[in-house]
């Protein structure tokens, strides 16, 4: 088939680039010296041998990180990311991820090299036939594998273009039998611009049987290899299968996975099932770990494998398929074993594929990175560009010990500088972010049904839940949200129920409310909208308001809300219960948003120096807020005697507002172990008599010393349908109480 002629056609074109994506990292888990980790894989994500995202390859230190199937490099690399942050904070404060496919230092004895503890027995024998058959240093060797598979949109369109082959997934097999042969006879182009693995390390090799460095010991005999007597062929599915299964059937192979091609072919639990199932996609596995990105492989690499399958497909191939992937082999190995600084013998044709490929993109309207193709030019004019090159000369000054220590050290401070953050999602919300955090770490498969309204679906096994927002679940009935969303509503509840909420008056119309200033004026009052979150609105007066603080505090109110509340101010401390399940599980004291004066700093000064907290930020992506000096903190400044440009006397506290909500630049104190239990009990029948089983619900308390039962000990004036959890996770002061772990334990019981 002519599949050039083929992929030029305008009906195929919009398809092209659709394709679906996935990775799977391995790497070595080490301390922060850079020596192979002691410890064993960590508790935290082994629950079970198949972990969804983190397992273990064939060391205990092994570390096999895995992406879900994504629909786009973007998404596929957010979710790789993701999974390293989970990964680091999975393994502690003492841990690192090794940045190269060669080990660090190993052992000096063989036997020291502890194969995975696994619970599937049948894995741990695998494993100790491949130590017994390659030696446990070669199994030590990580890397990238790379899952491809063309978009069913672009092979259908092929598809009906041609009528030799009359059955679909025959075609579709053709089609990845054809780019294997392809990426075989030229994968030696990968080698050369992305090997990485110059040189081993300490006790990989019993002898020094290698002339190093060179651009990749994985890529070459002297790594990640099947013996020499194994021969497998690619020239059709029958002559594939057939020939692992002969092997299998000598002992050659102990099981078909043991087939280290630089491609295998999937698409069935067992090989024999692709002849009938077909080829569905190809995994590529001779990528070296990229020691220069965190994530071990570049978003340029993956866009250039995209690239150079779609280039396997256009290109046209020998006539003998068996001879065109040996001959790709001989090629591999001769570039693989080529010093890192030297041209390849084969620089003329690299740049004839090269080329071919820029003409693909310009005759096909690909879109591809602007400097992808001038950085492949640089690294074949000059090989110190490659990944080979420049891990090479950063090590001729020290050691490639020494480089890739450091460079661990940098991914590891990296990971750590924002813990409360998932990186890849950090425009979601942070309880968002934290919810799909704990979900990856337990193993639970996260898929974003839909990213701007934090949309998650969450899978264990057959278990489905849907979430949104963090804690919005299917345990609240729709009418408890709604309940919790209309403060009128909760409050008469409460009222109805025997608890002790704020008298008040709702108002629909902004002329009514202002009419009503003589009732609340002469009293402590609260002006709120009746339905908004995170504190937005809200103006407290505590002692008589003048009318037009008042008409301030209405206006900013109404432009929340179409309705507003007006209620009686009640004295006291403001406390958050989150309750879940009817269980108190965290309790925080708010303050509100402040500044600490120095007799030197106005206010506006002061403002800005605490937001420079890494803690304080937008959108609730951080754990603390921003704080603002808006119209709301202006009038709450007035009524202190302040403006924005006055100068605070020292140690004197500035309170810029009178709620104390977080997400309006106010301070989080964990308190969940001082306060009583009676107020406990309080917060649990209130969320209950509001039909609700997750609730973050505001009590004021005078003092917590009285009995909750005493005479207006307490009052409760706000039940939040969508409580925040980070506060909790990561309060201003006090204990961590991690409540979004409960949520999900919450929601799959058989996790516990």
């Amino acid at each position: 088939m002519d599949f050039k002629h083929m992929l030029e056609n305008e009906r195929v074109k919009p398809y092209l680039l659709k394709a679906r994506f996935g990775v799977e990292k391995e790497g070595q888990r080490v301390d922060l010296l850079g020596n192979l980790a002691k410890t064993d894989h960590p508790k935290g994500v082994s629950i079970n041998d198949k972990h969804p995202y983190i397992q273990r390859d064939f060391s205990e230190t092994q570390m096999e990180l895995i992406t879900p199937v994504s629909e786009s490099l973007d998404e596929m690399f957010n979710y790789l990311s993701a999974i390293h942050d989970v990964a680091y904070q999975s393994m502690g404060e003492h841990e690192m991820l090794w940045p190269l496919s060669m080990p660090p230092e190993l052992p000096e004895q063989e036997d020291d090299i502890m194969i995975a503890k696994l619970k599937d027995f049948a894995s741990v024998l695998y494993r100790r036939h491949l130590s017994h058959s390659y030696g446990r240093r070669k199994q030590m060797i990580s890397g990238i594998h790379y899952n491809f598979e063309f978009g069913d949109e672009l092979i259908q369109a092929l598809f009906n273009l041609q009528s030799e082959i009359k059955d679909y997934r025959q075609f579709k097999t053709e089609i990845y039998l054809k780019i294997t042969r392809n990426y075989l006879h030229y994968r030696w182009l990968i080698t050369y611009f992305y090997g990485a693995s110059p040189s081993s390390e300490k006790n990989f090799f019993e002898e020094n049987s290698l002339n190093e460095p060179v651009r990749s010991i994985r890529s070459s005999k002297n790594g990640y290899s099947n013996h020499e007597d194994l021969q497998v062929s690619f020239s059709s599915i029958q002559d594939y299968i057939n020939d692992l299964s002969l092997m299998v059937k000598k002992g050659v192979l102990i099981e078909e996975k043991e087939f280290y091609s630089a491609v295998r072919l999937r698409g069935g639990r067992q090989v024999a099932e692709l002849e009938e199932q077909g080829v569905r996609y190809v995994e590529l596995r001779n990528i070296d770990i990229n020691p220069f990105d965190k994530n071990g492989i570049s978003y340029e690499q993956a866009e250039f494998l995209h690239l150079f399958l779609i280039y396997s497909l256009w290109k046209d191939e020998g006539e003998n398929s068996d001879e065109w992937v040996k001959e790709g082999d001989l090629t591999n190995e001769i570039v693989a074993l080529e010093h890192p600084l030297k041209h390849t013998q084969f620089k003329e044709d690299a740049k004839k594929v090269i080329d071919e490929m820029e003409l693909l993109v310009k005759q096909l309207n690909l879109t591809v990175s602007e400097t992808l193709f001038s950085n492949l030019q640089e690294m074949l004019d000059d090989p110190s560009k490659t990944l080979a090159g420049r891990l090479y000369e950063k090590s001729e000054n020290s050691s490639q010990r020494e480089v890739a220590t450091c460079i661990a050290k940098e991914n590891y401070k990296n990971s750590w500088a924002q813990p409360y953050q998932l990186t890849g999602f950090t425009d979601m919300e942070l309880s968002t972010q934290i919810i799909m955090f704990d979900a990856i770490q337990l193993g639970i498969k996260v898929e974003i049904l839909d990213r701007q309204e934090q949309f998650l679906k969450l899978k264990l096994e057959d278990h489905v839940e849907y979430v949104k927002n963090g804690n919005m679940t299917s345990k609240d009935s729709y009418v408890a949200t709604l309940i919790m969303e209309n403060k009128t509503v909760t409050k008469k509840i409460l009222h109805q129920h025997g608890f002790r909420v704020p008298l008040g008056d709702e108002f629909n119309d902004i002329d009514q409310a202002l009419r009503a200033y003589d009732m609340f004026s002469s009293r402590p009052f609260v002006v709120k909208p009746k339905t908004t979150n995170y504190g937005l609105g809200i103006s407290i007066f505590k002692e008589e308001a003048s009318y037009e603080d008042y008409q301030k505090a209405i206006t900013l109110a109404f432009k929340e809300d179409s309705s507003v509340l007006i209620e009686e101010f009640l004295n006291g401390t403001e406390y958050r219960f989150f309750v879940l399940n009817d269980k108190v599980e965290a309790v925080l004291l708010r303050t509100p948003a402040n500044v600490l004066g120095d007799g030197i700093h106005t206010i506006e000064e002061l403002v800005t120096q605490k937001n420079r907290d890494p803690l304080r930020g937008k959108d609730h992506r951080t754990p603390l807020e921003t704080i603002q000096l808006g119209e709301l903190e202006k009038l709450m400044l007035k009524g202190q005697g302040y403006q924005v440009d006055s100068i605070p006397e020292s140690d004197k506290i500035i309170y810029l507002r009178e709620n104390s909500n977080v997400s309006t630049g106010g301070d989080s104190i964990d308190v969940t172990e001082q306060i009583p239990d009676d107020y406990k009990k309080i917060a649990v029948d209130a969320v209950a008599a509001l039909g609700a089983k997750i609730s973050g619900i505001d009590l004021i308390i005078e003092d917590t010393k009285v009995l909750a039962a005493a005479e207006n000990a307490y009052g409760i004036i706000e039940a939040n349908f969508n409580p925040s959890m980070y506060m909790h996770i990561y309060p201003y002061k006090g204990k961590s109480h991690r409540v979004s772990m409960h949520i999900l334990n919450y929601l799959f019981p058989e996790l516990t």
